[in-house]
């Protein structure tokens, strides 16, 4: 039984980099390592990929729990190193109040005492130690970690003297310390090492455990950030843990596991690495998809082709609207007297909600922070010679949104809401101050006229690119993508644009394209033009850079939208005037691979300023609003 803690537990002495004068490395200089070869799995684990990743799950209750003598680890002497990391990579789901589980135990033969144990419960990590002499057991709790939400994270807990570091998935590290320093000579002779429990029957680890590793030392963080996937870092992984595919010729055991599936409805969620297996049930479409870590690909689906576009709703709101959000809808008004609406989709068609005082509002954003949801509103609410934008949450008893937070802006025209290893970001497009901050980790990035910030994901890389639109001077200027490196946004590529208004990031077959809509051509002298080129742009991944795809003819272009219908990719254009009027097509174009987008449906618009796209029972639909009019318009696609 004793060879199965190879599985899992790696034993790390590197005695030239430890640095200790408490602990003498009495162990022996080997590293132990995972052994190449085993088949089949102990009886004790069965392995399961999940988000894309591998880890194994410890046995039932009904199963002895993965265990082996402490001497197999500790063979020249028996006392526990008094300078150490432990570095553990799992997935846990949430755990009920007053619920304990163990990630792992060393446990006295015999009487069944903890000498040191590694706990989770709700939403806290535990450190437990058992002391020799007076002062007994302690325990050392860090709150608020995080780690039971059905997610992969890397922890590395680091112990030196009374000192105890925790950090997880390469953030912010949380230092406790406790009254009695960990004890400098712990035996562990009789003891045995317990994976996934306390001891034989007790505290047993529900969760997946993908990497645990005991590293004498000080703090292993260095070793293991900054890394491109913080929650899957690697120090020492099971060799039978790494994705691997089946080649025909491979010699050696084939290794079966269990892959845990999540069918998700709705709206098309998010497909990358973690979601890689899961698959999507478009109810609306009748279709099933599967996540191949990069795009969502048809299973089943029966075949809709977009046929033609009809006026479905008029909307009529109390004044011309800058921008739709969708989930919820937001309208938001631009006289100050009207303020914004919220309307309800309620017996198929949008009826008014909820009115919300704003001033100038620009335009809105919807998300969400665990299961709170929230709404911010780029406005200028005026007082003591400030101006204010406001965040507002939902209220769930008054099914209301009610202010939440005011934050500082400067003729703030947009937000973008984001998430980055489970940390939530905030960022505003300042129009008319040239600084844009991140408020999560206080960041200022230079802008010129912002108009628009989008964020968008590649693989493991997280973007945020800016649309500036003048500097003062001439609309003809850079907008600049950024990349997300060591804990801040760093600039990955600047493009020429002109008078840019909006970015829309998109994938079509694991292509990754970004379409600037540019609004008006500003030169230092002479008369401004509206008819001009927005552009596709496609990353090409060999030089990793973004290049020009393709250049469309709009007219004062002020957004794109990216929609779907069946296996069809369209983008629509928001076209808001052409120098002479408002009154203009806004135009749909429809994907034909080595052709690019073609156009397929003109559509009567009115100072078209912005466009979503959504899908209810009643089927898919197109909404604009009118910057030069109360009237807004509902577009049902009809397909076939």
């Amino acid at each position: 039984m004793f060879s199965c803690h190879f599985l899992l537990l790696t034993w790390v002495l590197l005695t030239a980099r430890v640095q200790s004068h408490s602990w003498r490395p009495c162990t022996g200089t080997r590293r132990h390592r995972l052994p190449l070869i085993f088949h089949p799995l102990p009886l004790q684990v069965q392995m399961v990929q999940s988000k894309g990743s591998r880890g194994l799950r410890m046995a039932s209750a009904v199963a002895a729990p993965l265990n082996f003598p402490a001497s197999q680890i500790f063979t020249n002497c028996y006392y526990f190193p008094s300078e150490f990391s432990l570095v553990a990579t799992v997935k846990i789901q949430t755990l009920r109040q007053k619920t304990n589980e163990y990630i792992f135990s060393v446990v006295r033969e015999g009487s069944d005492s903890l000498l040191l144990g590694l706990r989770v419960s709700e939403n806290r990590l535990h450190f437990l130690t058992t002391s020799p002499g007076p002062g007994g057991r302690s325990r050392m709790t860090f709150k608020d970690v995080g780690l039971d939400n059905n997610h992969w994270h890397t922890v590395v807990l680091a112990v030196t003297g009374s000192y105890a570091t925790l950090t997880v998935d390469c953030g912010l590290p949380l230092e406790l310390k406790q009254v009695q320093s960990f004890p400098s000579h712990l035996s562990t002779r009789g003891s045995r090492f317990f994976v996934g429990s306390r001891g034989r029957w007790r505290g047993r680890f529900s969760g997946l455990l993908r990497q645990l590793v005991l590293l004498p030392g000080s703090d292993a963080t260095p070793r293991l950030c900054p890394s491109p996937d913080p929650t899957l870092t690697e120090l020492s992984i099971p060799q039978v843990l790494k994705t691997i595919p089946f080649q025909p010729d491979q010699q050696g055991p084939v290794y079966t596991y269990e892959a845990e599936a999540r069918v998700t409805l709705g709206d098309r969620p998010p497909c990358s690495r973690p979601e890689q297996g899961q698959l999507w049930f478009n109810a609306q479409g009748k279709g099933l998809f599967i996540c191949d870590g990069l795009t969502w690909r048809t299973l089943l689906q029966s075949k809709q082709r977009l046929d033609y576009v009809e006026d479905y709703q008029d909307l009529y709101t109390r004044s011309e609207t800058l921008d739709v959000e969708y989930n919820p809808r937001v309208s938001p008004g631009r006289d100050s007297r009207t303020g914004s609406g919220i309307y309800r989709w309620t017996n198929a068609s949008f009826q008014l909600y909820q009115n919300i005082s704003t001033q100038e509002a620009r335009s809105w954003k919807h998300f969400t922070i665990d299961d709170k949801i929230f709404l911010v509103v780029a406005a200028n609410f005026r007082e003591a010679g400030s101006e204010w934008s406001v965040i507002y949450q939902w209220h769930r008893r008054r099914r209301r949104f009610v202010r939440y937070q005011t934050l500082e802006t400067h003729t703030a025209q947009d937000w973008e809401a984001f998430r980055i290893h489970n940390h939530s970001f905030l960022v505003v497009a300042n129009h008319r101050r040239g600084k844009q901050e991140l408020f999560e980790v206080n960041q200022t990035l230079l802008t010129s006229g912002a108009y628009d910030w989008e964020f968008f994901t590649v693989g493991p890389y997280h973007f945020l690119v800016v649309a500036n639109t003048f500097d003062g001077r001439t609309t003809t200027i850079s907008s600049t993508i950024y990349v997300w490196l060591d804990g801040s946004f760093q600039t990955f590529q600047s493009i020429p644009t002109v008078g840019a208004t909006d970015w829309e990031p998109f994938q079509i077959d694991g292509r990754f394209f970004l379409a600037v809509a540019n609004s008006q051509m500003i030169p230092d002298r002479g008369t401004s033009v509206y008819s001009i080129n927005s552009t596709v742009y496609e990353l090409n991944t060999l030089t990793q850079t973004f290049i020009r795809f393709q250049d469309i003819l709009t007219h004062s272009a002020l957004d794109w939208e990216f929609f779907t219908i069946g296996d069809e990719k369209f983008l629509v254009v928001a076209n808001s005037h052409d120098g002479s009027s408002y009154s203009l097509n806004s135009v749909v174009y429809r994907w034909q691979g080595y052709e690019g987008f073609v156009p397929v449906h003109s559509l009567p618009t009115f100072g078209c300023r912005d466009w979503e796209d959504f899908s209810t029972d009643e089927g898919s639909f197109l909404i604009y609003s009118s910057a030069k009019s109360r009237l807004s318009k509902v577009f049902k696609l009809r397909n076939y």
